[in-house]
């Protein structure tokens, strides 16, 4: 694919580039709590209108559906756009009206606009391929070159992600160029030991990337909500925990194949429990309590992982020369339960292998756990399209920039 730099090289002052960002930023109360997103895409930014581009930045926030809210509006993330420019971002406040075409028209070279969600337009998303083809045919003719930053975003088939880099010339951005480059590192020629932790709620998200991981990876560690369906696969009890008892023949077969490949699977060995979930709004103590993992009481539910499997897993990740974190050990969002994700992190931060943070919740626990996020290799801006590389899958928005 065309990169950003082959662009800059032809010249872009006085063009129209339509950058797809992942502006998909955490809100709470129309405060962005986690602007990792706006910062990852700041570099093509500024390159373009450094450049003397007229930038029109265009993105999707949260799930909307098919029509104008207040709630998941890209104001918050245009201001925040600005801030970090250092100048001013005009904001249209639809996608392809009136208000997108004045917006764009306004613009000087060097200039930056952010437009409303896309997906306050049901063309964004539609299944329909004339109605997603009509909704980019409209957001064409917006721009004269496209440019696909926004990697969060690369495994949907979407109008903006897919359909709209057919109908202009098309270039992947410095963060798309990054993310794929780190994820063949984990995927080609890779420095072993390779270690993966996998952890977040559900065991069915992370199966598929299980299945290929268990040909290339020297171990796999399991944690947060998903660890209770494979302790149940042991025959282990597990309370009230999370647990997705039509996976067990799954988990089951997946556990037989990794000791036949000679991969090492490893389960928590002990666990915090309580009787109930903890308030992540107060953040009030909680009454917990540490238990074997094969000891779990049956009105109780496994939040964490405990100490014990906190330093077998710093001891299984020490060594390691490629890294890859996808999901929590348990709930982060509450200081009574943090301390397993904090220190896989920790691990992390201390390994001098490759370490990659496979984005989603992964991303936001490190940064609200408060550490550096230059003390890892790389923090992916997109959990659901790192998992599905990783799974083999054919990326609709990488596909669509190819040549």
């Amino acid at each position: 694919m065309k990169t950003i730099d082959e662009l800059l090289a032809d010249g872009v002052s006085g063009k129209r580039v339509f950058v797809r960002a992942d502006l998909n930023v955490p809100l709470a109360d129309g405060t962005i709590t986690d602007d990792g997103r706006i910062r990852a895409v700041l570099p093509t930014v500024k390159a373009l209108a450094d450049a003397g581009a007229k930038v029109i930045v265009a993105s999707h926030l949260g799930r909307p559906k098919g029509a104008p809210d207040p709630a998941f509006s890209l104001l918050p993330a245009a201001e925040r756009l600005g801030e970090l420019l250092g100048a001013p971002v005009a904001f249209a406040e639809d996608t392809v009206g009136p208000a997108a075409h004045d917006a764009v028209d306004g613009l000087q070279p060097g200039q930056v606009a952010v437009i409303e969600n896309l997906r306050f337009n049901p063309g964004e998303t539609a299944k329909d391929d004339a109605e997603r083809g009509g909704f980019a045919d409209r957001l064409a003719a917006l721009a004269d070159v496209y440019v696909g930053d926004g990697f969060g975003a690369v495994h949907r088939g979407h109008a903006s992600v897919y359909d709209l880099p057919a109908r202009l010339p098309h270039y992947a951005g410095y963060l798309i160029a990054t993310e794929v480059g780190v994820l063949k590192k984990l995927t080609e020629d890779v420095e072993r030991p390779y270690v993966v932790a996998l952890g977040g709620a559900k065991v069915s998200d992370k199966l598929a990337v299980i299945d290929q991981l268990l040909g290339k990876a020297d171990r796999l560690l399991i944690g947060g909500g998903m660890a209770y369906t494979f302790l149940k696969a042991k025959g282990y009890e597990v309370g009230i925990s999370l647990l997705q008892e039509d996976q067990i023949p799954a988990v089951t077969e997946y556990m037989e194949r990794a000791e036949k490949l000679g991969v090492e699977l490893l389960l928590p060995v002990d666990v915090l429990v309580s009787r109930e979930f903890p308030d992540l709004k107060t953040k009030a103590p909680s009454q917990y309590s540490t238990v074997d993992a094969d000891k779990i009481p049956a009105d109780q539910e496994g939040l964490d992982i405990g100490p014990r499997t906190r330093e077998l897993y710093a001891s299984k990740l020490a060594d390691a020369r490629t890294v890859f974190w996808n999901g929590p050990m348990g709930v982060f969002e509450h200081p009574d339960y943090a301390e397993g994700t904090k220190a896989v992190a920790q691990a992390l931060v201390d390994s001098n292998g490759f370490t990659v943070v496979g984005g989603g919740d992964s991303a936001a626990a490190v940064r609200t756990l408060g550490f550096d996020e230059n003390a890892f290799g790389h923090i992916s801006t997109g959990g659901g399209a790192s998992l599905e590389y990783l799974e083999g899958k054919t990326l609709p928005g990488l596909a669509a920039l190819e040549d």
